[in-house]
């Protein structure tokens, strides 16, 4: 375990995580929307369109935020329950903690919902109420074998497939079309709606692969074998599951699809999502590249609470608050106002960013 720092943290996977944060929170301060709406076109066009959900049969770069964020939920889950063993916290204990960590999960995801509606709803397509589903899932194999819980992760995903071929109730018989699929209709029975965007709930099922893998990847960077065989080991997986997923699609028996979650696009996204992990570790933990990780690791330290502060505070007030200055200076200097929406996002997000590194120099770390 040389590769492990002594608190058993690797730091890839925390600037993984903070990536993925530093990702999330541009969308929430409106970066990629407002780099959008300057309508340059060309290349430019093509690569900001990268970082918008692709809007049904496709892929795109942000279509593998939410698949990394449930693989790294699992990878550090493995470590922290680990190391807390190592310390002698019995197991009962790391299961009331995992289960009421779920549980705020849960909540904390569905209240999201009502934030957005500016009401009390009942929505369970948040990316946290599945990720509580997902956790709970993964913990019960945590100290299974790789077979076991690799088996299970593609039982998860074949049975979700199964369910959208075989289920065939009436407007909702019709497996790859949005709004028409058995996603949706469980939709119904949970919710008494149906999201106008083709997100389903039942995401959570095809997914927990995601947050069982992400388990089985820290298993296997946690073991004494050697870097070389650990980095050959996630990269075969990676293309194993690359092959599976773009075979699927091309042959039409699961087209890629991240909203309903199928096993071609679960599957492509574990191989690209795993690729990720092996590349940072073997980059920043192997080669010892450690310049610059602090941007990406002071926000990746609180990740949760900056997720819930930029979905709230964040989207209800600062965003607004910052264009009113930003806004109103770069507009004294005649800068266009899609350049005026630009240095605004801008702005939000350097603040949102400098407020974890703030947390992080006073050693503030909000955790569920």
């Amino acid at each position: 375990m040389d590769q492990l720092k002594a608190n058993n943290r690797l730091l890839s996977l925390d600037v993984m995580r903070g990536v993925i944060m530093l990702l999330l929170a541009a969308e929430s301060c409106r970066v990629y929307e407002s780099l959008h709406e300057l309508e340059w076109g060309g290349l430019f066009n093509s690569i900001i369109t990268q970082f918008f959900h692709h809007p049904w049969h496709g892929l795109r770069l942000w279509d593998l935020v939410q698949p990394a964020f449930m693989f790294m939920a699992g990878t550090a889950m493995y470590i922290s329950v680990e190391r807390k063993r190592a310390k002698g916290v019995s197991e009962r204990d790391n299961f009331r903690h995992i289960a009421l960590r779920c549980l705020k999960l849960f909540l904390a995801g569905t209240g999201l919902h009502c934030i957005y509606a500016g009401r009390l709803v009942w929505e369970l397509w948040n990316v946290l109420t599945q990720l509580s589903f997902t956790s709970l899932v993964a913990y019960f194999l945590i100290r299974r074998s790789f077979g076991v819980q690799i088996g299970v992760a593609l039982g998860m995903v074949l049975l979700s497939e199964i369910l959208y071929h075989i289920v065939q109730v009436p407007g909702f018989d019709q497996p790859f079309v949005q709004g028409h699929n058995f996603g949706a209709y469980v939709d119904t029975l949970l919710m008494g709606k149906i999201n106008p965007d083709g997100w389903v709930a039942f995401n959570c099922v095809s997914t927990s692969a995601h947050t069982i893998l992400g388990v089985t990847a820290g298993k296997l960077l946690m073991q004494p074998w050697s870097n070389a065989f650990k980095i050959k080991a996630l990269a075969i997986a990676a293309g194993i599951a690359l092959l599976l997923g773009y075979g699927l699609d091309i042959s039409g028996i699961s087209p890629i699809i991240k909203r309903i979650c199928t096993a071609g696009f679960t599957l492509t996204s574990l191989g690209w999502v795993t690729l990720l992990l092996a590349a940072l570790y073997w980059w920043i933990d192997i080669k010892d590249h450690k310049r610059f990780t602090w941007i990406a690791v002071v926000i990746g330290m609180n990740s949760i609470f900056i997720y819930l502060f930029f979905e709230t505070v964040g989207a209800q007030w600062l965003n607004r608050a910052v264009g009113v200055f930003v806004k109103g200076f770069t507009g004294w200097l005649l800068v266009p106002a899609s350049g005026q929406a630009v240095l605004s996002a801008l702005v939000v997000w350097a603040l949102e960013w400098y407020l974890c590194y703030w947390l992080y120099q006073k050693k503030i770390f909000f955790k569920l």
